[in-house]
């Protein structure tokens, strides 16, 4: 099985561009969605959390936005959090993949906003990072409710550039001329990967057979 991971700064258009790799065939584990169920009422994670910020416990679920305010501002109560979250994120991706390893999946998605962040990016068999002029970026992003200059540039400063990511990118998908266009983009990377991996089995293939030969 093939682990790309995709990933992207705020505003940059990966949920749209996950939804593109769904769209040819490849399972998606989404890690915002994995962590929103952890914060769900009786989410493994709402407890934990309580002890940590019992301000952003509503009617026994996490709000995102509270905590969000508490933490962007803490340094050490967002390394807590995230020695929280962290673990519990990553027994859920490991069920997802797990499934897909049981139904011999040849590709699988990991959609996972802060890939490099966490270095997560080891993980992988390859990047994909979605990026857009910083003009485009930052409109979309202060059009979100609630969204102010100053909590999207406090965003901003806790992730890796979008210049260094794509320095890292083994691919990179332009979401800012239309979604046709990152239609076009995405099925050209499954092109080369499937060519890629296909390559890969037939170069095993023959080392098996030169093996079996000399035996």
């Amino acid at each position: 099985m093939f682990l790309i991971g995709l990933t992207g700064s705020i505003g940059m258009g990966k949920t749209l561009t996950a939804s593109l790799f769904e769209d040819e065939g490849v399972p998606r584990y989404d890690a915002d969605a994995a962590v929103h169920a952890l914060y769900e009422k009786n989410g493994a994670a709402v407890e934990p959390i309580g002890a940590l910020c019992p301000e952003a416990i509503v009617d026994g679920s996490v709000d995102r936005a509270i905590l969000g305010q508490v933490v962007l501002k803490d340094a050490e109560k967002l390394k807590q959090l995230e020695a929280i979250v962290h673990p519990l994120a990553g027994a859920s991706q490991m069920h997802f993949l797990e499934s897909e390893v049981q139904k011999q999946t040849p590709f699988v998605l990991l959609d996972i906003p802060l890939l490099f962040e966490t270095g997560g990016e080891g993980f992988v068999d390859c990047t994909v990072v979605v990026s857009a002029p910083a003009d485009i970026q930052k409109a979309r992003v202060l059009a979100r409710p609630g969204m102010s200059e100053e909590r999207f540039n406090d965003i901003l400063a806790k992730q890796v550039p979008d210049a260094e990511k794509r320095q890292r990118a083994d691919f990179i998908v332009d979401s800012s001329i239309s979604v046709e266009d990152a239609r076009r983009q995405v099925r050209d990377i499954m092109s080369q990967l499937q060519r890629r991996t296909g390559q890969a089995y037939e170069a095993r293939k023959a080392r098996y057979q030169a093996r079996a030969k000399g035996q």
